[in-house]
């Protein structure tokens, strides 16, 4: 590829992706740009048009385009390149293979999917989201995928598939996706975990027992309905700004752990803390974990240098230095050592597989 393409895949090999012959050329052939007709929402707020001087070297970088925003809060996106890949790879896509996408996005994934040979159902609660989505595939000269409008928690009942692919955050998997699997078939998801959305490899018959691997890390948009209902085992959601906080434990990682090591740092306290959250903390780009309090306002928070901070939550201290204690102790095990089983809860009329137990492998 050359002009704005130029480097693309080597930025989604740069985000962690190493990518295969095929899928390397799934992502030069299909269009990204026929995806986004009307363009999409930088991270600081403001909207990239096709007419503007850097859209197309935007397009062809391996970030998440927003589509939709309601009320201020992206509802719709084409995912970051490199997370997409990722999880196409982790599908273990061949040709012939049926799949159902559950949110349909700008179309951009079912695409590439198209394109390794796979034939695609995508389902998408948002009406205006599926037909913008049907006419940019049929805009890139796409065959090969279906995008109805839907329930993406009942999946497309009567038809089977070999694979589930789930393109937005839940709070666990619906035993209607797994009663269309064929057998071997499995879903791909990110589930909530601590305030982030892990994607994992989930199997098991519609009544259980469900059981799941990890793959990689991820952040996702969340789900509407059933899908994130909550449920006794939910981990908690921030009510609010941390007060200002103090250190109160040194650091212990020198140097400080790197974006994928926290964030198996941060697995492990999910398993070990129903109390685990992401939380906003003033000065950082990015989110860090916490141990939040009863209120959801409070907490002790970890930072990737491995020292705790805190506002008035002394007591959470030594359980956030104990996570920090175990996860040493066992030779910082990467998200992808774990084995997660699941529980049926949530909604009693449209209930939800949930991670429930984590143990080390």
């Amino acid at each position: 590829m050359t002009g704005p393409r130029g480097d693309y895949l080597e930025q989604i090999r740069r985000g962690g992706a190493d990518l295969p012959p095929e899928l390397a050329a799934a992502f030069a052939k299909v269009p990204r740009e026929a995806f986004v007709p009307d363009g999409f929402q930088r991270r600081d707020g403001s909207w990239v048009r096709p007419a503007d001087p850097e859209f197309l070297a935007t397009v062809y970088s391996d970030d998440v385009l927003v589509t939709k925003v309601d009320n201020k809060i992206p509802v719709s996106s084409s995912s970051q390149p490199s997370l997409m890949a990722i999880m196409i790879m982790a599908l273990r896509v061949t040709p012939g293979l049926r799949i159902l996408e559950i949110g349909a996005g700008t179309g951009y994934n079912a695409a590439l999917l198209a394109s390794l040979g796979a034939t695609v159902t995508s389902i998408d609660v948002q009406e205006d989201v599926a037909v913008r989505a049907r006419a940019a595939l049929a805009r890139a000269g796409v065959s090969g995928v279906r995008v109805e409008h839907g329930d993406g928690y009942a999946g497309r009942p009567g038809d089977r598939f070999d694979r589930v692919i789930v393109t937005v955050g839940i709070g666990g998997v619906s035993p209607q996706w797994l009663a269309q699997l064929t057998p071997g078939g499995f879903v791909l998801a990110p589930v909530k975990h601590a305030g982030t959305h892990p994607v994992l490899v989930v199997s098991g018959p519609p009544g259980g027992p469900v059981i799941a691997t990890p793959v990689c890390p991820s952040g996702f948009m969340l789900a509407a309905g059933p899908l994130t209902a909550d449920h006794p085992g939910a981990f908690p959601s921030p009510a609010g700004p941390l007060p200002e906080l103090s250190p109160v434990a040194p650091p212990r990682f020198d140097p400080p752990l790197d974006e994928i090591a926290y964030r198996d740092l941060w697995y492990a306290a999910g398993a070990w803390s129903r109390r685990a959250a992401h939380v906003a903390v003033p000065g950082r780009d990015q989110g860090c974990l916490a141990l939040l309090d009863e209120s959801r306002t409070d907490g002790a928070v970890i930072y990737p240098d491995g020292s705790i901070h805190t506002g008035n939550s002394a007591d959470l201290v030594p359980a956030a230095a104990d996570i920090l204690d175990r996860w040493t102790a066992a030779g910082r095990p990467t998200m992808r050592a774990w084995r997660v089983s699941f529980t049926l809860t949530g909604d009693p009329a449209a209930p939800i597989w949930a991670p429930d137990a984590w143990e080390l492998s």
